[in-house]
């Protein structure tokens, strides 16, 4: 093959490599330039690759906890929250992990954050609009949302709290649930685009699933139905679907639930956890939701798997340091 070299040109037989005003372009069709690339979207912080994480508990604890994704063993003791404290929220941004509000005995706002890279205690960085527990946790390529939750004296809420992952800084009100909402997961679901809440109380257990976007400040709306009214289970995401993973109803469940997020959808049963359970915290990876000690109805220091390639049964990959319930989930 001939090949020559030119003044604004490499050609290899009938195949160039060519300079154009805008860049460089590659055999006719192929440009590369300042105005051809632009950045890839951000990722949704719902799952990660690396590990799973932990944080606060009943009985009441500041401990954070971190088990791997890559293969199925114990977690480790990390860290410590600011303050002890359960039944708080959890959020994940592309390099800390977030805890929100929560009980520990008195009622907190504390907007509690710890970095992904190393093993290390939170520190305070900010508050939520009013203190609660019981409410969800979810997260954006960019912020963090506190919904919903128990206020004391005020009953169930439908406050949607917003506060930026980009620097450390009080949360703002900027939306409504469907209804006031308590007994939430604690950890929500989130697709790239939309934070939901599913389930709950008002004091009546609850069965819808709502939604709510991230490109705008904006009320919840009703997307579905689970398939029965629930309070406190975990939550997990996959790139293209909400799970809700068992609760109560009052009693104990062990239903592994899914809905799309490509469209308003009620939820189906897709699989069973190893036993009934509520008050689990719920993780991500790439390929499999987990789930996370929990009340079974004995609190429970098991942590289990399910896929999300199929519709199946969990399995037991690993151990928590110690038996926990009402707990906050994050992952990286």
């Amino acid at each position: 093959m001939p090949i020559s070299i030119n003044k604004s040109s490499i050609n290899f037989g009938t195949y160039s490599i060519s300079l154009h005003p805008g860049g460089i372009e590659i055999d006719g069709k192929f440009k590369y330039g300042s105005y051809a690339l632009t950045p890839p979207p951000p990722t949704p912080n719902a799952y990660g690759n690396v590990a799973g994480y932990v944080s606060g508990e009943v009985p009441i604890s500041s401990t954070i906890e971190k088990f791997p994704f890559a293969t199925d063993a114990n977690a480790t003791d990390v860290g410590n929250l600011t303050q002890a404290r359960g039944t708080l929220a959890g959020h994940s941004s592309e390099v800390s992990g977030y805890t929100s509000a929560g009980y520990s005995p008195a009622f907190r706002d504390t907007i509690d954050k710890f970095p992904f890279a190393v093993d290390a205690n939170a520190t305070d960085v900010g508050n939520l609009t009013q203190a609660r527990n019981q409410l969800e946790g979810v997260s954006s390529p960019v912020s963090g949302y506190a919904a919903g939750g128990y206020a004391p004296g005020q009953g169930a809420q439908n406050t949607i709290d917003k506060f930026p992952f980009a620097t450390d800084a009080n949360a703002t009100d900027v939306g409504n649930l469907t209804s006031g909402k308590r007994n939430l997961n604690g950890n929500g679901q989130n697709s790239e685009t939309n934070g939901y809440a599913a389930g709950g109380s008002s004091p009546t257990l609850l069965n819808t699933i709502d939604k709510f976007p991230f490109a705008s400040d904006a009320n919840a709306t009703d997307a579905g139905d689970l398939t029965s009214a629930l309070f406190i289970a975990a939550g997990q995401s996959s790139d293209v679907s909400g799970y809700s993973s068992g609760g109560g109803n009052p009693g104990f469940v062990n239903i592994i639930q899914k809905w799309p997020f490509a469209s308003n959808a009620n939820a189906t049963d897709v699989g069973d956890l190893l036993t009934v359970n509520r008050g689990a915290a719920g993780e991500s990876s790439d390929v499999s939701g987990y789930v996370s000690g929990g009340s079974a109805p004995a609190n429970s220091n098991v942590i289990q798997k399910f896929p999300f390639a199929s519709d199946a049964n969990s399995t037991d990959v690993g151990d928590l340091t110690v038996a926990k319930t009402s707990r906050a989930g994050q992952q990286v």
